[in-house]
């Protein structure tokens, strides 16, 4: 398991999901507040192995995208996941509280799942399977993304 102070790191950047509001605009992007809340969702969920989705990226690519996740380089702005699709998805929840809400479930589980699972490798459609360190990189990497897009942090 990795240090306490890395998921502390990412429990803070949840914790700053309490300054988002449903009309809180993206300063790039077309998500709306709680589209960005429950797309983080579904990564805690792809990490914590309640969802799956086949990886995206050719083979031979993997060491430059893992390069570049565990790097300090923030992801880039407008960047499209595979995962995703076009256009935003129908929203699963009724407002962003209850959207928050389940967030902060999928976090708990990811780190439960992880805990009783020390060898997973859940796969991530971009960067491939990922351990539980490289998933925590993963989400602190993509919650500041997100949460710069939507002015909470500056990067």
């Amino acid at each position: 398991m990795p240090q306490a102070n890395t998921s502390s790191q990412l429990t803070t950047l949840v914790n700053t999901l309490g300054n988002l509001t449903p009309d809180t605009q993206p300063l790039w992007g077309g998500m709306t507040a709680q589209h960005m809340v429950e797309h983080l969702t579904s990564a805690l969920m792809l990490s914590n192995g309640d969802i799956s989705i086949g990886q995206n990226t050719e083979e031979n690519k993997i060491p430059a995208m893992r390069a570049f996740l565990m790097s300090d380089r923030p992801m880039p702005r407008n960047f499209r996941s595979p995962a995703n699709g076009d256009g935003l998805p129908r929203l699963k929840h009724t407002d962003l509280e209850k959207a928050v809400a389940a967030l902060t479930k999928a976090l708990a589980r990811f780190h439960q799942y992880h805990e009783k699972n020390p060898g997973a490798k859940p796969v991530n459609p971009v960067f491939g399977p990922l351990s539980y360190e490289e998933w925590i990189q993963f989400h602190q990497k993509h919650f500041q993304h997100h949460l710069t897009q939507f002015g909470l942090i500056t990067n």
